[in-house]
């Protein structure tokens, strides 16, 4: 093994423990809230520690190349560069090629553009690279390695369609599928990890800009996606995943695996996300007053849960104001019909999130894979997704208007939610701050 290799092996597997003992070993009180029926759930709300693995990747990140080759790097790119360097795969122009050369095919293949891929295939090439089985080399470049994961992923399609695309095995189609998910799960979370407290200032700036609510950090929303049963065509059951995103459709925290079955609240507070709330170690920066009201940071949620301090949810029957009784001409909304408007409107954001990740064909329809292995491919769109908008490539971004994603993704159409699940007892904490809310919406319009 040469020491490129080595030193990408050995930094590898140490990020791999940090990451450990970060996320997996979980602390007494959080375990109490995770569900001992549902072993594969994986939680990728991160803490801003998980920013110095970057410093493990950055060296493996670097390619050593000689003047001649960089040179020659820089005057070939495109399909050309990946033609090259993906070794005995047909060129791009020829029928059948698994690197196709139009902008178009491509994206419809891998779901994003040329240059991101590329940027991908360098960010990944060690990590990829240096994890092939045991005695048994794959010898494949990695962008036939990457191109083998997210076609699968993108596509959904099958491993024999992959493999004569690809003109690879099938146990190798599925191995270079599994260790992308892998790769991308276990060292690249932390780009879906939820902000710091700094972070999160341009965060509640979105938000309060976009509809004059204040200190609001994100939009809650919990959506499911299928698996067939083992051994039946028909059957189906639902993995639920539950997402926060900000004002532009990024995920700030997602936690996927559990019984889609189950209602909204209680896979909330199953979850990580609701245990670092209520003990402190998020969404605890000084609240701000409004109108003598204290309003604290909080969360925008849908009725498929409780009102809490930090969790808003719209009014059920909102009140209207008594002026449109008196003078129909002169209609004015009340205070909880403004909130909710507000509310609607905030809500596109992570309806456009879960309709982006709909577009990854692997989870667009069921498939015949075990719960953990959809877990993972929830994961990898999740971590995907992010790094897409952080490029700015919106290749695989939902462009429905915003009255189809209000419309089609609520609760009530979405497969297996209780929406019926509700906490009263803890409803009135949040009626004044709600008020002071919708208060606060009239007057800024």
């Amino acid at each position: 093994m040469d020491n490129r290799a080595l030193l990408a092996l050995l930094s590898s597997l140490l990020s791999e423990l940090l990451l450990l003992l970060l996320f997996v070993i979980p602390s007494p009180a959080a375990a109490d809230h995770r569900s001992p029926a549902n072993p594969f759930i994986i939680h990728f709300l991160s803490i801003s520690q998980t920013a110095a693995t970057l410093s493990l990747l950055a060296n493996k990140r670097k390619r050593r190349q000689s003047p001649e080759s960089d040179s020659a790097s820089a005057a070939e790119t495109g399909p050309s560069k990946l033609r090259r360097r993906t070794g005995e795969l047909d060129p791009p122009d020829e029928p059948g090629s698994p690197i196709p050369r139009s902008p178009d095919e491509f994206k419809l293949c891998f779901n994003m553009s040329l240059s991101t891929f590329e940027w991908l295939s360098s960010l990944l090439e060690p990590l990829l690279e240096c994890r092939d089985p045991v005695n048994s080399p794959l010898n494949l470049p990695v962008e036939t390695r990457l191109g083998v994961g997210l076609f699968r992923l993108a596509t959904g399609s099958d491993y024999p369609e992959i493999s004569r695309r690809f003109k690879v095995s099938e146990p190798v189609a599925r191995f270079c599928c599994t260790q992308l998910c892998r790769v991308l799960c276990t060292n690249f979370r932390f780009w879906v990890g939820f902000p710091t407290q700094n972070e999160l200032d341009p965060v509640r700036e979105s938000f309060e800009s976009l509809t004059g609510l204040p200190n609001c950090c994100g939009v809650l929303h919990c959506t499911r996606f299928m698996v067939l049963k083992p051994g039946s065509s028909e059957d189906q059951e639902p993995v639920a995943v539950q997402i926060v995103t900000d004002s532009s459709s990024k995920i700030l925290s997602v936690v996927a695996g559990f019984n889609g079955k189950k209602g909204n609240q209680l896979i909330l507070k199953s979850s990580t996300l609701y245990n670092d709330i209520e003990s402190g170690s998020l969404l605890n920066s000084p609240p701000i007053d409004i109108n003598g009201v204290s309003i604290p940071q909080y969360l925008i949620g849908d009725k498929g849960y409780p009102c809490l301090p930090w969790l808003m949810v719209p009014f059920d029957e909102p009140v209207e104001d008594p002026v449109q009784h008196e003078a129909p001409a002169c209609k004015l909304n009340s205070y909880e019909e403004n909130f909710n408007s507000a509310h609607d409107l905030m809500m596109v954001s992570v309806f456009r999130t879960v309709d982006s990740l709909k577009k990854w064909g692997v989870l667009s329809k069921p498939i015949r894979e075990e719960t953990k292995t959809m877990v993972a491919y929830i994961g990898a769109c999740s971590i995907l997704h992010n790094a897409l908008l952080t490029r700015e490539d919106y290749s695989c971004l939902s462009d429905k208007s915003d009255d189809y994603l209000r419309l089609y993704q609520r609760p009530e159409y979405d497969v297996g939610v209780d929406i019926s699940l509700k906490d009263e007892s803890v409803e009135q904490k949040g009626f004044e701050i709600r008020n002071a809310l919708a208060t606060r919406a009239r007057r800024r319009q």
